[in-house]
C-alpha cells in the first residue's frame, strides 16, 4: 500500500513540469488570440443588441398589447416588466458579452492546448501548437452567428406565440387586483431579507466549500482517484485545482443572485394562497431552505438553525417556528455519509451531448428529407420558401424534425425500450442521457408520448397516416394528395392520431428555438435544395428526351405517309402527327 502511494506521488511529481509547460503554452496561445476572440465577441454581440434592440422593444408591447391569453390588467404588468426586462437586457447583454469574450478568448487555447494530448490522439505535439489558434476566432464567430439566430429566430417564434395562441378555455388569464399590493409588498419583503440572508450564509460557507474542494481534489491527485483516473482527464483536473478558487467566487455570486427569484416568489405564494401572512411566513421559510441545501451540497450538518414556517394552506408538513429539521433530511442524514468518489471519468464521456444529438437529429432529417424529396411530399414551394425566409409552413422547420423524432419513438416502442433508440442502434436511456435541465424539457414530454404510442399499438396504416400529419402539419389538404387512398379511420382514431402530431410538433417547435438549431437548419435546407434540383434536373430531361422521341417518331410517320400519299389520314387519324404538322 506504501509502495503504491510513493509510486502516486512520484508519478504526480513527474508530470508536473509537463503540465505547467502545456499550461504556459495555452496561456501564450490565449495572449495571442484571445484578443481577437474578445473584439470579435464584444463587438458582435453589442452589436447585435444594440441594433435589435428597439425592434425588439417595439415588437414586445405589440405582441403583449394583441395577446388574448390575458386581460387588461396582465397586458399593464407585463408590459412594466417587459420593460425593466429590456433595459436590464441591454446592460447585462453588453456587459456579458465583455465578460464572455474576455473568456473565451483566454479558456479556449487553453483547453484545447490539454486535450490535444489526450489518449488516441495523433501528432500531439503538433496540435498542441495548431489547435485552440484559428479554431478560437472561428469558434468566437460562430458563437456570435447562434446569437443573432437566437435573437431573430428564436424571439419572433416565441413572440408569435405569444401573439396568435388563445388561451385553452376561450377566457383570457386575468389576475385578481385586490392582492397584487399584498403580493408586492411580499416581494420587496422578499428581497431584503433574501439580499442579506443568503449573502451572509454564502460569507459564512465561502471557506467551507474552498478548502473542502481543495482538500477532495487533492486526495484525488495523489491517490489517482476520481478526476484524476484517466490520464486524458489529468490536465482538466489539475486546472480545476488551480481554478478551484475562482468557482468558489462563483457560486458565492450565484447565491446572492437566486435571492432574488427566491424572494420575489413571495409574490407568487401571497396571490395563490390569498394570504400575506403565508407570504411573510415564506420570505423566513426560503432562508432555512436554502441554508439546509447548501448543507446537503456541501456535506454539512444536516438541518438549519432558521425557522421554517408552514406557507402553504394544503402543506403536509409544518415547522412551527422552531429549530428543525425536514423530513426529508432526516431520512438522508440519520447516517452520515461521505459523497462516493467517482470510479472512473468513462462513464461521463459515453453520457450523451446535447449538441451531439442535435447533430444526430439533421443526419436523419437530411437522410430522410432526400427520402421525402423525392417522394414529393416536400415540394419546392417549401423549400424556396423556407431559404426567403418564408417558414410559415411549417414543414421543414417544424414537421421533417417531428417526423425524424416519431421514427426514433415509433422505432423504440416496437423495441420495448426504456429509452429513445437512434437509426444506428445506439440507446439513449436515463443513464446516458445529458443532465441538462433543457434537455430534460424535451426528453420526458417525449418518453411520455412514447409509452402512449406503445399503448395504442396503431398498425402500419395508421402510423403512415400519423407519419404524414406529423410531417405536414396537419394539413389535410396535402395529406390527402401524399395519400393514394387515405386510411378507413374512425373520427375518434383520427382525433388521437391528430393530437399525437400536434403535440410532438409543439415539442419540436420547442428545440428549433435551441440557440445552435437555425445554422444546422440552414445547412440542411442547402441540401435538400440541392437535391431538389437533382430530383427536378433529371425529370426534367426525362420528360424532355421522351418529346424529343415523341416528335422524332411524329416526323418519320407523317414523312413516311406522306411519301405514300396518306397525310391526310395520318392526321385525322394521329393526334402527334397533327401537332407536328402545325409546327
Amino acid at each position: 500500500m506504501e509502495t503504491g502511494i510513493w509510486v502516486s506521488v512520484w508519478s504526480f511529481f513527474k508530470f508536473l513540469p509537463f503540465f505547467f509547460a502545456l499550461l504556459l503554452l495555452g496561456i501564450i496561445k490565449g495572449a495571442l488570440f484571445g484578443p481577437w476572440a474578445w473584439l470579435v465577441m464584444t463587438i458582435g454581440i453589442s452589436a447585435l443588441i444594440l441594433g435589435l434592440w428597439p425592434m425588439h422593444l417595439l415588437w414586445t408591447y405589440y405582441c403583449i398589447i394583441r395577446t388574448k391569453m390575458v386581460g387588461p390588467v396582465i397586458k399593464v404588468l407585463l408590459l412594466i416588466a417587459a420593460t425593466v426586462i429590456l433595459v436590464l437586457w441591454l446592460i447585462i447583454g453588453i456587459m456579458g458579452s465583455i465578460l464572455a469574450g474576455f473568456g473565451y478568448g483566454f479558456l479556449a487555447p487553453a483547453m484545447a492546448t490539454f486535450d490535444a494530448v489526450g489518449e488516441g490522439k495523433e501528432k500531439p505535439l503538433v496540435h498542441c501548437f495548431l489547435d485552440g489558434t484559428w479554431s478560437t476566432i472561428t469558434g468566437s464567430c460562430t458563437v456570435v452567428r447562434d446569437v443573432k439566430d437566437m435573437l431573430l429566430h428564436s424571439y419572433f417564434s416565441i413572440m408569435d406565440e405569444v401573439r396568435l395562441h388563445a388561451p385553452p378555455d376561450g377566457e383570457p388569464y386575468e389576475i385578481r387586483l385586490l392582492h397584487i399590493p399584498g403580493a408586492i409588498l411580499a416581494a420587496a419583503c422578499g428581497l431584503v431579507v433574501d439580499a442579506i440572508m443568503f449573502t451572509v450564509i454564502a460569507l459564512y460557507k465561502f471557506p467551507v466549500m474552498l478548502f473542502k474542494g481543495w482538500k477532495r481534489l487533492i486526495e484525488d491527485l495523489v491517490g489517482r482517484e476520481g478526476p484524476f483516473l484517466e490520464t486524458a482527464c489529468v490536465p482538466f483536473a489539475g486546472l480545476a485545482i488551480l481554478l478551484w478558487p475562482f468557482a468558489v467566487i462563483g457560486a458565492f455570486l450565484a447565491s446572492i443572485i437566486c435571492s432574488v427569484p427566491f424572494g420575489t416568489y413571495a409574490a407568487v405564494v401571497v396571490y395563490q394562497e390569498s394570504s400575506l401572512f403565508l407570504g411573510l411566513s415564506y420570505v423566513i421559510s426560503s432562508v432555512s431552505i436554502f441554508d439546509e441545501y447548501t448543507n446537503d451540497v456541501l456535506d454539512m450538518a444536516p438541518g438549519s438553525c432558521f425557522p421554517r414556517f408552514k406557507y402553504r394552506k394544503d402543506e403536509a408538513s409544518s415547522h412551527g417556528g422552531s429549530l428543525s429539521r425536514p423530513t426529508s433530511f432526516k431520512d438522508r442524514h440519520d447516517v452520515k455519509k461521505a459523497p462516493q468518489r467517482v470510479t472512473s471519468f468513462k462513464s461521463s464521456f459515453d453520457e450523451f451531448n446535447p449538441f451531439k444529438l442535435l447533430d444526430l437529429l439533421f443526419i436523419e432529417c437530411k437522410h430522410h428529407g432526400k427520402d421525402l424529396v423525392t417522394e414529393g411530399a416536400i415540394t419546392p414551394k417549401d423549400i424556396e420558401g423556407t431559404k426567403a425566409g418564408k417558414v410559415s409552413t411549417g414543414v421543414l422547420n417544424v414537421g421533417l424534425p417531428a417526423y425524424v423524432i416519431l421514427k426514433a419513438l415509433l422505432r423504440s416502442a416496437k423495441a420495448n425500450s426504456d429509452g429513445l433508440v437512434l437509426s444506428d442502434g445506439i440507446e439513449i436511456t436515463s443513464d446516458n442521457r445529458p443532465k441538462s435541465k433543457i434537455f430534460e424539457w424535451f426528453f420526458d414530454p417525449l418518453m411520455v408520448i412514447k409509452d402512449q404510442i406503445k399503448a395504442e399499438n396503431f398498425t402500419e396504416e395508421e402510423e403512415a397516416y400519423l407519419e404524414k400529419q406529423v410531417l405536414l402539419i396537419s394539413d389535410p389538404k396535402r395529406v390527402k394528395e401524399n395519400f393514394i387512398r387515405l386510411p378507413s379511420l374512425s373520427e375518434q382514431k383520427q382525433a388521437e392520431i391528430e393530437a399525437f402530431a400536434r403535440r410532438l410538433q409543439g415539442i419540436t417547435k420547442s428545440i428549433s428555438r435551441y440557440p445552435t438549431f437555425k445554422r444546422r437548419f440552414d445547412v440542411l435546407v442547402e441540401s435538400l435544395s440541392e437535391e431538389l434540383a437533382r430530383t427536378m434536373g433529371g425529370s426534367q430531361s426525362a420528360n424532355g428526351s421522351q418529346q424529343v422521341r415523341k416528335m422524332r417518331s411524329g416526323i418519320v410517320r407523317m414523312l413516311s405517309q406522306r411519301s405514300l400519299g396518306k397525310t391526310t389520314g395520318i392526321q385525322g387519324d394521329d393526334h402527334e402527327a397533327q401537332l407536328t404538322t402545325d409546327v
